[in-house]
């Protein structure tokens, strides 16, 4: 049975028969969720884009950050070196890089763990629907 488009049954009128109705209601509501996935697709592919951008840009940065953090170092275990051994220097900044690094793992962690992926409008839109598609009369 082929599905009597929306239009074709409000331009009939009262000349539809239930299956004509229910057919074209079915026909309109797989519409809205095909739209709604095609919605979903677009809101997650901005975000991903968004943070793939960010992502990089953070790369970057780190890199950078790394290089002035691996000079700084250095400078400092040769400071420390003129006061004490070498060998004592490079591992008080050695112990100084772990604390730094379990903090830095730490509030990482932390943040990873509030990250939410759902795309919040589209899944909002689609209990709507759901509910209108319970109770199309309210």
């Amino acid at each position: 049975m082929a599905s009597i488009p929306s239009r074709q049954v409000e331009a009939r009128g009262g000349d539809t028969s239930v299956g004509e109705l229910l057919s074209a209601v079915t026909s309109d509501v797989q519409t809205l969720f095909r739209q709604e996935v095609e919605l979903a697709k677009t809101e997650v592919k901005q975000e991903a884009t968004k943070a793939g951008k960010a992502a990089g840009m953070y790369g970057g940065a780190g890199f950078a950050g790394y290089m002035v953090l691996l000079f700084l170092s250095l400078a400092a275990v040769l400071g420390l070196a003129n006061v004490m051994d070498g060998g004592w220097a490079a591992l008080i900044v050695t112990a100084v890089w772990a604390v730094v690094a379990a903090v830095l793992y730490q509030r990482g962690r932390t943040r990873m763990r509030a990250v939410d992926p759902k795309p919040g409008q589209t899944v909002e839109t689609l209990k709507e629907n759901a509910q209108w598609a319970r109770h199309p009369t309210r």
